[in-house]
């Protein structure tokens, strides 16, 4: 009886819907569903389908830093800083609303734990508005200015506090006031009787007791406070956890630079002629240090948990002081000393392959793109054995402070001339006082001695570089 209603439904049905859309799912077949409309897909004309696949039916998808629907607007977001850095300081703005860029031209700067980095205009334009503010802390991908292509919707630049302030006219009352000259003051009323004291009766009022002197400070006006930059709060951290960790210790010893002086007297031009840089002090002492790692092993490893890494290359690391000239800030609530950007240990990689010309070319390179702001993370990571030359800034003595993970680092000083005795005669030479931090976990006092001397050895006779002696 179902069976024969349901048929005659249909067939009043037939010629206006489906039999698909009036059918009960009650009654429906068993297996109805996917299967049977990828069969009915599947029996469809191959050109059918084909032309259902055509790209006018898909929807484009926007650029991700557009943010309107004519894509007239641009969004500057922050760049990838790197694997190990997640997030950096907002350090300042390069450009204001109104300004125009262009392509990859640097709008800001981050600045993160090691490195400053420029965020760069993705395209061509004028900066619409700043999003971010300078001092916040961001992420990759986080956008901080918009840009218009066309420059239109770009305010105009506002006028300052003080532009608005000179430019509104003062309130009526105060129009009033000024021009009488005079200030209309208030007494409150108070309650109750008025004890009035005549002039006789004020002397022999009782006078408070004096109050202790209190320490003279100097005014707050003279003091400023300055926030610490990432970079330098990441240098703290590292040298005091340095300090924290290692068992530090320090020994010295004095080298007579009259050789090396004389070597790189006498061939400084040639030098120069061969191979385009000039002959420093800091190759010698590098190929010093790589012939002493090369006899100590051991100031070459490191402490890892209850293992000691024994490591197979020599990668020197060369402490760079970048202090950034110091010029008016062109936001008067930056400090020009919050400028300053410090200390990076940029890496010479496989120093025991090279010569004395890759090894300037090296330092020349490194030194100055740290100087610019321009060297990378790769270029400071790593590194087996750290020098500082505390000379360049005239250092006489120091006790350089170990820069983890590595377990010893050498100091440098300023050459001085003293008198020596040389061959039973007191004569001038030009000395140098060197200094090696170690840590006395790993290496023993004798080790640390004998790689010193050995620095030392080299430095005051380079000819046993050639003979390997």
């Amino acid at each position: 009886m179902i069976w024969g209603i349901v048929r005659r439904r249909l067939a009043s049905c037939k010629q206006s819907q489906p039999v698909s859309r009036i059918k009960h799912p009650a009654i429906r077949p068993r297996g109805y569903g996917q299967n049977e409309c990828c069969r009915a897909y599947s029996n469809k004309p191959r050109r059918e389908i084909t032309s259902m696949l055509r790209p006018e039916y898909f929807i484009p998808l926007r650029r991700s830093f557009s943010s309107d629907t004519d894509g007239d607007l641009v969004d500057a977001v922050v760049p990838f800083m790197g694997e190990s850095i997640t997030d950096g300081t907002l350090a300042k703005f390069l450009k204001n609303p109104g300004d125009r860029v262009q392509v990859d031209e640097p709008i800001a700067q981050i600045e993160t734990d090691k490195v400053t980095i420029d965020v760069a205009s993705p395209e061509a334009g004028t900066i619409q508005k700043l999003v971010a503010k300078e001092g916040e802390t961001v992420e990759p991908g986080t956008k901080i200015a918009v840009i218009s292509k066309s420059g239109e919707g770009v305010p105009q630049a506002a006028l300052t506090s003080q532009e608005k302030t000179a430019s509104q006219p003062p309130p009526p009352a105060e129009k009033e006031s000024i021009g009488k000259g005079t200030t209309k003051t208030e007494t409150p009323s108070v309650k109750g009787k008025e004890k009035t004291l005549f002039p006789s009766q004020a002397a022999r009022a009782p006078s408070s007791p004096p109050k202790p002197s209190e320490p003279q400070l100097p005014p707050k006006e003279r003091e400023r406070r300055v926030p610490m930059t990432r970079l330098r709060k990441r240098v703290a951290t590292r040298l005091k956890d340095s300090q924290n960790t290692f068992s530090m210790l320090t020994t010295f010893n004095e080298i007579d630079m009259t050789n090396l002086m004389k070597l790189r007297s006498d061939y400084k031009d040639a030098f120069v002629e061969k191979h385009g840089v000039k002959l420093g002090f800091m190759s010698g002492f590098v190929k010093a240090a790589v012939s002493a790692l090369q006899y100590q092993p051991v100031v070459n490893a490191v402490i890892d948990g209850d293992d000691i890494i024994y490591r197979d290359y020599i990668d020197i690391s060369i402490a760079v002081g970048t202090p950034k000239k110091m010029k008016e800030p062109t936001n008067h609530h930056i400090s020009p000393y919050s400028q300053m950007k410090g200390l990076v240990v940029p890496v010479i990689r496989n120093s025991d392959q090279m010569n004395f010309a890759e090894i300037e070319k090296n330092i020349n390179t490194l030194a100055k793109k740290a100087t610019d702001g321009t060297i990378s993370i790769d270029e400071m990571a790593g590194g087996t054995f750290t020098i500082s030359n505390g000379g360049v800034y005239g250092s006489l003595l120091s006790m350089p402070i170990i820069n983890p993970p590595q377990s010893a680092i050498l100091g440098m000083h300023s050459i001085v001339t003293r008198p020596m005795v040389v061959g039973g005669n007191v004569v001038p030479r030009p000395m140098m006082y060197v200094a090696l931090t170690y840590d006395h976990r790993l290496i023993d006092g004798r080790e640390a001695v004998y790689f010193l001397r050995r620095i030392k050895d080299v430095v005051e006779d380079p000819r046993r570089l050639l003979l390997d002696v």
